[in-house]
C-alpha cells in the first residue's frame, strides 16, 4: 500500500507520539534527529523503543518509522541498535549523500536484524536524498544500486539551504527558488526510475490549508505519491489530495473497460480524446489507488 501522509513527531514526547498515531496518517515518523535536543537523545531512544513495542507491527494500522541521526553524527548506529528489537516499519536516513550511505545503513540493519531474530529486510529505508550539496548529483544512481530495502525517496529544502549557505530557499513569489525546484524534480525522476515511492517535502506556508491542498493535488498530478507533514491537522488534507476524485475514478474505469472490450487494440477515441497504452497504465494506477483508499 502507498503511504500518502508521512507525519513527523518528536521522539522525546510520548504525548505527541500518541497524538500523531491518532491523526490518521498513513505513516508516522518518530523523530530522533532535528526535533530532539542533544541532551535528550538517549531518553528519546528509550521512548521511541517503548512506543514501538506498545504497538506491535502485526497490529499497526499506521506504519511507524524512525528518523535516526545522520551517519556522520556518530549516533546512527546507537539509534537503530536501541529500536530494532521493537521492529519499526522503516528507518528514515537524513543527509544521505547517495546510495552508498543507504547501503551502509542496510548493512547495519542486516546485522541487527539477525541478532534480534528478525527476517532479513524487515526494516525498510527512506533516505532524505537531497540535504547535502553533493547528494542531488547522485539521485540517478539509486535506480541501479540494487538497494532491496529502499522504500522511497524524499527531499528536503532546509538542510540543503544550510549546506549551501543560502539565506532563503524561496523566490520573490514565495515558491521554491530554481535550485530547489530542480532538486525536487530530480527526486521525483529518481524515485520512479528506482521503482519506489516519490514523497514530496513539507508545504512552506503552515497556515495555508487551501494552498496545501492545491499543492498536494499538483504534486500528485506530477507523479508524487505522498507528502511529509509536521502537524497532525494537515494529515486529512494530504490524504484527501493524494487520492483520485470520483470523476477521475469513473473515467479510469471507462478507459479500462474500453481496452478490455477491444483486446489487441492499441489506441482508440473516448470523449474526443485519443487514448493509447500509457493512458491505460495510468487508469489502472488510479483504480489501484482508489482500492487502497477503501482498504485503509
Amino acid at each position: 500500500m502507498t503511504q500518502r501522509s508521512w507525519l513527523f513527531s518528536p521522539g522525546d514526547s510520548e504525548r505527541k507520539l500518541a497524538r500523531a498515531l491518532a491523526s490518521g496518517a498513513d505513516a508516522v515518523i518518530l523523530d530522533l534527529e532535528d526535533s530532539v535536543a542533544p541532551a535528550a537523545k538517549v531518553a528519546a531512544r528509550a521512548i521511541v523503543r517503548d512506543f514501538l513495542a506498545q504497538h506491535p507491527k502485526a497490529e499497526r494500522g499506521t506504519q511507524l518509522w524512525v528518523r535516526i541521526n545522520s551517519l556522520d553524527s556518530g549516533l546512527a548506529l546507537l539509534d537503530i541498535a536501541a529500536i530494532i528489537g521493537s521492529v519499526p516499519d522503516g528507518v528514515m536516513l537524513p543527509k544521505a549523500d547517495g546510495p552508498p550511505d543507504v547501503q551502509k545503513l542496510s548493512h547495519y540493519l542486516d546485522a541487527l536484524e539477525a541478532a534480534s531474530g528478525l527476517a532479513a529486510g524487515t526494516v525498510k529505508i527512506l533516505p532524505v536524498a537531497t540535504e547535502t550539496a553533493s547528494a542531488p548529483f547522485h539521485l540517478g544512481l539509486y535506480a541501479e544500486a540494487g538497494l532491496s530495502r529502499l522504500h522511497g525517496l524524499t527531499w528536503g529544502a532546509e538542510d540543503l539551504a544550510a549546506a549551501l549557505g543560502a539565506s532563503t530557499n524561496l523566490d520573490e513569489t514565495g515558491a521554491w527558488s530554481l535550485t530547489y525546484r530542480i532538486v525536487r524534480s530530480l527526486t521525483l525522476l529518481a524515485a520512479h526510475a528506482a521503482g519506489v515511492q516519490a514523497i514530496d517535502t513539507l508545504y512552506v506556508d503552515f497556515h495555508d490549508e487551501a494552498g496545501l491542498s492545491a499543492s498536494c493535488r499538483a504534486a500528485r498530478a506530477e507523479g508524487f505519491t505522498g507528502r511529509i507533514a509536521i502537524h497532525p491537522g494537515k494529515v486529512p488534507i494530504i490524504n484527501a489530495a493524494f487520492m483520485p476524485g470520483e470523476d477521475e475514478i469513473a473515467f479510469a474505469r471507462r478507459v479500462v473497460a474500453a481496452f478490455d472490450a477491444a483486446p489487441g487494440t492499441g489506441t482508440f477515441g473516448l470523449d474526443g480524446k485519443m487514448l493509447d497504452i500509457p493512458h491505460l497504465k495510468q487508469a489502472r494506477r488510479i483504480l489501484v489507488a482508489a482500492d487502497n483508499n477503501k482498504s485503509s
